[in-house]
Formats: C-alpha cells, structure tokens, sequence
C-alpha cells in the first residue's frame, strides 16, 4: 500500500490556521495528504478564538513545537513542514529534531544566531513587545498595525480584507523568546542549522516584508552554510508579509511545489 505524503501547515502569530485553506486544497490535488492545525489554544474558528483570546496566553515557542509533534506522532509518516512566519520558525525547529522529511520556513521567525535586527522590524514587534507584562498575554493587532506588519505590500483595501477575515490574537511570548535569543544559552529559538543528516530546507524570504524583512531571512540562510545538508534560498522581491494569504499566494505556492518536485518529494 502507498502512503500519500503529509503536509503539515504551520500558521505564524496573528494569523488564523484557516487562512491556509486555499494551501491544504491545491496540495491535496497535487496529491499530497495536507493539514492546517492551528496552534495550542487556538480554535476552530476565527470568530471562536478572537472570544477566546485567553486560551492563548502564555504560549512559547516550545508549547508550539510541542502541539506540532502531537499531531506528527498520529501520521503515518514523517510530514513535509510549511511554516510562515514563527511557523516557519517551527519548521525549521521540526526538521532539525529529525521530526520531518523535508521543511519551507517562509518568511520565517528569527531562530538564535541572526543577528540583524531592521527597524521595520522592531517596529511591527512593538505592540507586543512595547509592555514587558505582554509576555503572558495574547495580544491582538489594530487593523493599522497589520497594515504595517503584514499589508504593507498590497493595497490598503486588501490589507482591511485579510484583516477582518484572519486576524486572530496572539500570545506575546514567542515574540520576547525570539528577541532575547541571542542572549539566553538555552533558547527555544535555538536551531541546530549543522544537522547533516536532516531532510531538504527551503527559506523564502520578502523583499518587501516588514515583520521579517529579507535581510533576517537571509541571515537564517547563511546559518546553514557548511552543514551538506541540502538548502535553499528563494526571494519574492515585490513581496511583503502577507504573501502566502493574499492575492499572490498562489505564486508561492507553486514555487514551493516545483521546489519539493525537485528534491523528489
């Protein structure tokens, strides 16, 4: 009996699982197995979690990864990981525990040992990480804060659109974990970038993002230099944080599907 390959979906702060619908169902027609769980606390649906914002609380980048290992241990086999965002962060934290087959970190979470921080950066962090007693909360942003952090890129109408369909609260942990990383010597944004033995690593990076600009992506990709493990940098110049739920998704997306193709996946 052949065993359709998984894909697991990891969605990235502020953003519902939902979102990555369109996603689930173009690779379930490429004839992969594809799921979208959301995060631990989140719930089934946006309108559900917006209520719920508590139950996100407190939530760190471990508490994440563990959710995702619970859901791999029930598949048949080991999933190709898509994360955007601290998704992709969580992707990347996956494939180096020898827990995937193959991982896309889009626009991915800053992990330990990168080192530029942009202000556009700082900047889109800021409603979270502006109030230290955030890091026990869930925080929401304003429909002008995702503007900056997400839509920047696209028009402002479109921005508003994705917004009110998506826009979930998020809890402030993860934020401060990532932010610090470089000064805690047991980080959970700590990667194993020189596993040689792992399983193929696409990065993707925006040219446009704010919350993630190119140059953090591209510091991630420089982490892996010298592991001989297969990976891989691609960047959407025109593109900013928004890029796998707005109208171009489907451009990554297919981008991500001739990439597996070509590690035979």
């Amino acid at each position: 009996m052949t065993t359709t390959t998984p894909v697991v979906f990891i969605h990235g702060l502020w953003i519902h699982s939902d979102a990555w619908q369109p996603w689930v169902e173009l690779f379930r027609a490429a004839g992969y197995d594809a799921i979208a769980p959301g995060w631990p606390g989140d719930s089934a649906d946006v309108e559900t979690t917006r209520r719920n914002a508590t139950a996100l609380a407190g939530k760190g980048i471990d508490d994440i990864t563990e959710g995702y290992l619970a859901v791999i241990r029930e598949l048949p086999a080991k999933p190709i990981v898509i994360g955007h965002s601290f998704g992709g962060l969580i992707a990347q934290k996956l494939l180096a525990g020898g827990n995937a087959a193959a991982a896309i970190a889009i626009d991915p979470g800053q992990i330990k040992g990168v080192k530029p921080v942009p202000f556009a950066q700082i900047r889109s962090g800021f409603p979270v990480l502006s109030r230290p007693g955030n890091k026990k909360r869930s925080v929401a942003l304003s429909k002008k804060q995702f503007r900056y952090a997400f839509g920047n890129a696209i028009s402002a109408a479109e921005s508003g659109d994705l917004y009110d369909a998506w826009s979930i609260p998020g809890p402030g942990k993860p934020l401060f974990e990532a932010s610090t990383a470089n000064f805690s010597a047991s980080s959970p944004a700590a990667v194993n970038t020189r596993r040689r033995d792992r399983g193929p690593l696409l990065i993707i990076g925006g040219g446009q993002d704010h919350t993630v600009p190119e140059v953090v992506a591209k510091a991630a990709f420089s982490l892996y230099a010298g592991s001989g493990a297969v990976t891989d940098y691609h960047a959407f110049a025109d593109r900013g944080h928004s890029l796998v739920l707005d109208h171009g998704w489907r451009e990554i997306a297919d981008h991500t599907l001739s990439w597996l193709a070509g590690q035979n996946l």
